[in-house]
């Protein structure tokens, strides 16, 4: 497949352009050639140093990764750019990158994910930004405690220490609000729309006082942790379209 057949295939499945004014990252192919062809795509959370070597040591001709190298534009190309940059382009790798679309697609997106996984039916769009949303909303079949949640996210991938939970909501869990990564800001919206949980990777400070004042409970599940299942589920895609693929597992803990 050339490279620009696989970038415009993967620019209209995640509904990239829907995301330009609203994402700080540079979504779509942000380093490679103007011709290439590819036979193999290896697929990571991370653009960094770890995830660039070994896609090129599996051989991929692409790298897809949820976090690429820029964000708002490259006006230096040094330090620790300049080596991923280097390393890329060293190894004729080429780098496509998806964030917010990546975040928010109903069928492919990491919220779509950890629904999945949480058994959430029912969904509905959430987390709006602009004209656009970036995660989900949806019921469970039947009611849980706040705990019972956080056991089932515990058994993401990536996890390294244990799931946070701030259990200022209802002791019957049903309505459950996701976004995944850093979505602490959507805290309001989630309240707003009757969720009994936020699922989210990290907080900040604030979000223990806005949840407790709210009567919601919080699940901080990792940023990583809830990232990984969008590029699994665009990796499965890219393998229905004729291609290899490898991924990489780079857990950062975090």
């Amino acid at each position: 497949m050339e490279l620009a057949t696989l970038v415009d295939r993967l620019d209209e499945t995640l509904s990239t352009a829907a995301y330009a004014d609203v994402d700080a990252s540079a979504n779509g192919l942000q380093v490679g050639p103007e011709e290439s062809s590819v036979e193999h795509v290896a697929v990571a959370v991370d653009a960094a140093d770890a995830t660039i070597e070994t896609a090129a040591d599996a051989g991929a001709d692409v790298l897809v990764t949820h976090h690429g190298i820029s964000w708002g534009g490259i006006e230096h190309v040094t330090g620790r750019t300049y080596d991923r940059v280097a390393a890329l382009v060293e190894n004729d790798v080429a780098l496509y990158v998806s964030h917010l679309p990546l975040d928010g697609h109903p069928a492919l997106g990491n919220a779509a994910g950890v629904a999945e996984a949480l058994g959430v039916a029912d969904r509905k769009p959430f987390g709006e930004l602009g004209p656009v949303t970036i995660g989900t909303i949806g019921e469970l079949p039947e009611p849980v405690d706040v705990g019972t949640v956080a056991e089932r996210l515990e058994e993401f991938e990536g996890r390294q220490r244990p799931v946070q939970v701030l259990p200022f909501g209802p002791e019957a869990v049903e309505r459950v609000a996701i976004v995944t990564g850093s979505g602490a800001d959507w805290l309001d919206e989630a309240v707003d729309r009757g969720a009994d949980v936020l699922v989210t990777g990290e907080g900040k400070q604030q979000i223990y006082h806005e949840a407790r004042e709210a009567g919601i409970s919080v699940c901080l599940a990792g940023h990583y942790a809830t990232e990984t299942f969008g590029v699994r589920a665009v990796q499965e895609r890219l393998e229905e379209w004729g291609l290899e693929t490898t991924y990489v597992s780079h857990p950062t803990g975090l």
